[in-house]
């Protein structure tokens, strides 16, 4: 049996940290898709890119508010996907070509299926056509990220339906596409295939979407979610019917809704299950998420886990910095660093697009904070008025005391660019009383709108 120094199992995140300071190990990796991870075959950089097509769509159907009449006359839609996965599939074919590399990568060593802990530190490997591997490793680290989370209702009905893994391949836009689930990949999804010529439908189980947002953010973005789409709250999925092109959605409150193509994005599942952790001893949260401690480590001495399979945000940034965490654990087990999850922000690609960090208003109620919360409408900026944005706002929770900042949340034109200055308060603890004042603010830039929020905050 094969033995090496250290394993990777994914061929993501955890495999980018394989760099020329593991040349003098023996390094395996373990892949059993596309190689490059989620955010780059199948989330954050392929959606993103359809995302940018449908709001060049919106913009040009909305010309007329700014005195250009402007028509959208064809959807290319094969031209679209083929821009996208035309640059995505060659990089990752390119990762996969690199790690197989007995030149460029001499130390390291691919293992193209599926891994399974058969030990400790003893994994098999299936690979295609039902032959099998197996190796040891002294040290493994577990980055085999997350799959779409598929409820029973659907997996056993027979119905063909998509995921986000699958629904950026399809052959054409849907007429009508029904999209399962209230939070962020729902929504960004309903906004490319609206967008592009999709009639939607969204079945949510909540009261409102994006229910993880502030509740300011999440009731606007329902509002104007249910202008765009038909929405469809407080509804669950009791029974499916159909084939092809012909679905049948029926739901709780005896309505039906009949879709030529189903969507399900109702979450991702942490794949740690399907690598039989439970073989090596390690532990799984209630929601399958691989437990691990501050340095990344799980309760298993010398395997580690970073990004979705492990931690409670499955966001690349997150993985990216889980994964700088690692690396230097793995060459310094004298000096060990904590991963630092205090100020995590995310931002929902939709329309409009929404960015936040920190606490929303309701958990600083909850925990009985002195807090002061500043609401400023972007129709209230300069700027804002040359978008014509009569919906979009910048919503700031700070502590009174101190002037720390204690959320950020934006819904409008660039959020996920105009949060950045706010997380990089709280990153560093900064008086957002002296970060106001203290530096020029560009007139009539966007950015006005986040300055004019903190002059807002009342201490």
């Amino acid at each position: 049996m094969r033995h090496h120094d250290l394993a990777v199992i994914g061929a993501g995140s955890g495999s980018s940290i394989i760099d020329s300071r593991f040349d003098h190990l023996d390094v395996a990796v373990v892949e059993h898709g596309r190689f490059g991870g989620t955010c780059l075959n199948v989330g954050c950089i392929p959606t993103k890119m359809y995302v940018h097509a449908a709001h060049v769509a919106d913009t040009v159907r909305e010309a007329h508010r700014y005195g250009i009449d402007a028509t959208v006359d064809k959807v290319r839609w094969a031209d679209i996907r083929e821009r996208i996965f035309g640059r995505i599939d060659p990089i990752s074919e390119g990762v996969r070509e690199y790690r197989n590399d007995p030149v460029r990568t001499p130390n390291v060593t691919t293992y193209e299926g599926s891994a399974h802990f058969t030990g400790p530190h003893a994994v098999r490997v299936d690979l295609p056509g039902g032959a099998t591997d197996e190796f040891t490793a002294d040290r493994i680290l577990i980055a085999a990220g997350a799959r779409p989370d598929v409820p029973e209702v659907v997996a056993e009905s027979g119905v063909p339906f998509e995921t986000s893994d699958t629904v950026m391949r399809l052959s054409e836009v849907p007429g009508r596409l029904v999209v399962l689930g209230g939070g962020f990949i729902g929504a960004e999804f309903a906004h490319v295939f609206s967008a592009l010529g999709s009639a939607v439908t969204v079945v949510s189980q909540g009261p409102a979407l994006l229910r993880r947002e502030d509740e300011d953010v999440s009731a606007a973005f329902t509002r104007m979610a249910q202008e765009r789409w038909d929405v469809r709250l407080g509804a669950r999925v009791t029974a499916l019917t159909g084939t092809p092109g012909d679905i049948r959605v029926e739901l709780s409150d005896g309505s039906v809704v009949e879709a030529d193509t189903l969507l399900v994005a109702t979450g991702r599942r942490p794949n740690g299950d399907l690598l039989e952790v439970e073989n090596a001893g390690i532990p799984l949260h209630p929601d399958g998420r691989v437990v691990v401690d501050e340095y990344q480590r799980t309760p298993v001495d010398g395997i580690f886990a970073i990004g979705d399979v492990s931690s409670p945000f499955q966001l690349k940034h997150v993985a990216n910095h889980e994964k700088r965490v690692v690396a230097h654990n793995l060459l310094h087990p004298d000096d060990l660093r904590r991963t630092d999850h205090r100020f995590v922000p995310s931002a929902v690609f939709t329309t409009p697009p929404i960015a936040s960090v920190g606490m929303t208003e309701r958990q600083c109620k909850d925990l009985g904070l002195d807090h002061a919360v500043a609401i400023q409408r972007f129709a209230d900026v300069a700027y804002g008025w040359a978008l014509e944005d009569t919906t979009g706002f910048v919503k700031l929770i700070a502590d009174r005391t101190s002037g720390l900042l204690l959320g950020a949340h934006i819904i409008g034109p660039e959020a996920s660019t105009l949060i950045q200055l706010l997380i990089q308060a709280m990153a560093y603890e900064q008086d957002v009383r002296e970060l106001v004042r203290r530096q020029y603010w560009i007139h009539p830039a966007l950015p006005e709108v986040v300055e004019n929020a903190l002059l807002g905050l009342e201490f």
